[in-house]
């Protein structure tokens, strides 16, 4: 669910992650189910933004492969939340290649930007919704600011691990990320939703 504080909450739990991750590694059932206690919400997002109804299907092949490569991944927390939105990323384009259906393609600018450091009101607004809600906004942007605005603010990855992701450099990430940001924010504005009071699951204003 996407709620305001989201990324922030996602860090925070980078630690027992981490250390969850770890005794999965040496063999640990329950540690592997703590892992995916964790992540699958976030990844769950990314991938209804990518194949919509289907990302549960999709998520349930990409664990399938985490869970066959865990011996092999290297890193912290944080690092095993980019891994797994990698993997889950492949098997979401595997999918809408066998459905011939192509990720709608659009110009960026690289690194046109210079972005401020602190989180804007935009990232506040867009975790203020629902999910749904979300979600559906998140379909009227161009594919390339959909998923960056999914990795940075649902998966909670950093412009680093996001690019690494996509294949991008961070700069273009971040770049993608502000403007379906800013995009998402004016929507709101011109449909008068605020931030005034929580948001429920699926509410639209």
């Amino acid at each position: 669910m996407v709620q305001g504080g989201g990324s922030r909450r996602v860090r925070s739990s980078d630690g027992e992650l981490g250390l969850a991750v770890a005794r999965a590694q040496q063999g640990d059932e329950d540690a592997f189910a703590v892992a995916y206690r964790i992540v699958q919400p976030g990844l769950l997002g990314y991938l209804r933004g990518l194949v919509g109804a289907e990302a549960e299907d999709v998520a349930s092949d990409a664990w399938l492969e985490i869970a066959r490569d865990l011996g092999r991944f290297r890193g912290d927390g944080a690092g095993f939340r980019g891994w797994t939105a990698t993997i889950a990323r492949h098997r979401a384009l595997d999918h809408l290649r066998r459905q011939k259906v192509r990720p709608r393609a659009s110009a960026l600018e690289q690194d046109v930007l210079d972005l401020p450091a602190a989180r804007s009101t935009d990232d506040q607004a867009l975790e203020s919704l629902g999910t749904q809600y979300a979600l559906e906004l998140l379909a009227t942007l161009p594919r390339d600011q959909a998923e960056a605005v999914l990795l940075r603010v649902v998966v909670g990855l950093d412009g680093p691990a996001a690019g690494r992701v996509l294949g991008k450099r961070p700069g273009a990430v971040r770049t993608a990320a502000h403007r379906g940001l800013k995009r998402l924010a004016r929507r709101l504005d011109a449909e008068g939703v605020t931030e005034d009071g929580p948001r429920t699951l699926g509410e639209s204003g």
